[in-house]
């Protein structure tokens, strides 16, 4: 088979959570399981560190693969979903997998998959977990893709869980209120197994220490232990001191990622590092520094607060629910450049009027779709928007709304794209 036949078959033959949304959503770990079995459960060949939550899971999974894999560890990471290629997912030491090992896998295993009838995201963890034993990495970072009790990624015995923060997202198949979604996330949560708790919430404080002393599992909130001091802030990036109990621990860390929103996630990987230390799997200062600074050239991590071109400044951010677009319209308040243009696209899993009531009144629109089956039509993004004085036209491609601002803007305007990582995607 060759590479594009092999993609077509994982994309077209198994349900495919981006695509299709909650159809491709199981919920049991009993295909998951038997794939597992089929390649001689390879997730026990290496160490773990699982993460979940809502928003930030992606760059805490990064930065702890990023220091980990300078202090010299062969690091496996596998993340969700890609925004350019499929390979994205999977990687050690920054390299994607290779084309070669995907076809390898889809070929040697085909009869088996068709017979399973797995899912898109279960045959990629698979597939994962098999090129991790393979390549005998010491380590490997593990984001969850939905959930986490039934996330086919469940199955690790991790040496640390990290639970960033909960909000409300995927309502239909996690739960309505936020300790609904809370309970699914705390299934990661494994017996004598340390876990850190990346936001103190008042709806899951209660439930997260409950799970955690029925698991006899240490728990850290890392806010009550780890501070982040911002020294400077500039659109890409912050220069920052880390307190612990008050008390420096780190000064002058350069963190290359925009946005606010990652110094709690700098504070959770403070804690996961720390906790990693206690468990033998030792890092020092110098890796600490130098994954956070590396991480970009060490993980390939795209599309958080992205700087894609600077006149006009272009920055796109895959933020895609109520919490995380809150934040991205609190820092686009906070750059007080010419006129605001926002190329805006969503899925139809979202609740969509409660996200749209929070952008900003004062730009222009360009309401567009990304290219999968999931989006929300452009015209009638428009439509909703218009309910809440949001003006501007709709694109039928994210390509062409971009050309259109660009045309449109001066050089000191500033150009933001997103509402969903698909739509981020499509930019890139």
């Amino acid at each position: 088979m060759e590479y594009s036949q092999v993609i077509k078959f994982l994309f077209e033959q198994l349900p495919v959570y981006q695509r299709t949304g909650s159809p491709a959503y199981k919920n049991s770990l009993n295909n998951t399981l038997e794939l597992d079995k089929l390649l001689n459960h390879p997730h026990k060949k290496f160490k773990t560190v699982h993460v979940a939550g809502t928003n930030g899971k992606g760059s805490v999974s990064h930065l702890t693969a990023s220091i980990l894999k300078e202090a010299g560890y062969k690091t496996g990471l596998y993340t969700s979903p890609h925004l350019k290629d499929f390979r994205e997912r999977i990687k050690v030491d920054g390299e994607m997998i290779s084309k070669n090992t995907v076809v390898k896998f889809v070929e040697t295993y085909q009869k088996e998959i068709e017979k399973i009838a797995p899912s898109f995201f279960e045959i990629t963890v698979a597939m994962a977990f098999e090129y991790f034993a393979q390549k005998k990495v010491d380590i490997a970072v593990i984001e969850t893709g939905l959930g986490g009790r039934l996330d086919s990624t469940n199955i690790i015995m991790p040496e640390v869980s990290i639970i960033t923060n909960i909000s409300l997202d995927h309502t239909s198949l996690l739960g309505n209120t936020i300790t609904e979604i809370a309970k699914e996330k705390a299934g990661i949560i494994k017996p004598n197994t340390p876990v850190i708790v990346g936001r103190l919430q008042k709806e899951t404080d209660q439930l997260f220490r409950q799970v955690s002393n029925k698991q006899k599992s240490q728990l850290c909130f890392a806010p009550k232990q780890y501070k982040g001091i911002i020294k400077n802030e500039s659109e890409t990036g912050f220069i920052l001191d880390i307190n612990k109990k008050s008390e420096p621990l780190y000064k002058n860390v350069l963190l290359p990622l925009g946005g606010s929103y990652q110094i709690e996630n700098i504070i959770t990987v403070t804690a996961a590092i720390e906790i990693l230390n206690s468990k033998g799997v030792k890092t020092d200062e110098k890796s600490f520094y130098k994954g956070i600074k590396n991480i970009i050239e060490n993980t390939q991590l795209q599309g958080r607060w992205q700087k894609i071109e600077k006149k006009p400044l272009i920055i796109c951010d895959t933020a895609h629910n109520q919490e995380s677009i809150k934040i991205v319209v609190e820092q686009l308040e906070k750059r007080k450049r010419g006129k605001l243009h926002i190329i805006f696209g969503m899925v139809n899993d979202k609740e969509t009027d409660k996200i749209v009531s929070l952008l900003p009144k004062n730009a222009i629109y360009y309401f567009t779709n990304a290219s999968i089956p999931r989006s929300i039509p452009a015209k009638e993004l428009k439509e909703i928007c218009a309910r809440y004085n949001l003006k501007g036209e709709a694109y039928c491609d994210v390509k062409s709304a971009i050309a259109k601002a660009k045309k449109l803007s001066t050089h000191n305007d500033l150009i933001f794209i997103g509402g969903s990582t698909f739509i981020v995607a499509d930019a890139i």
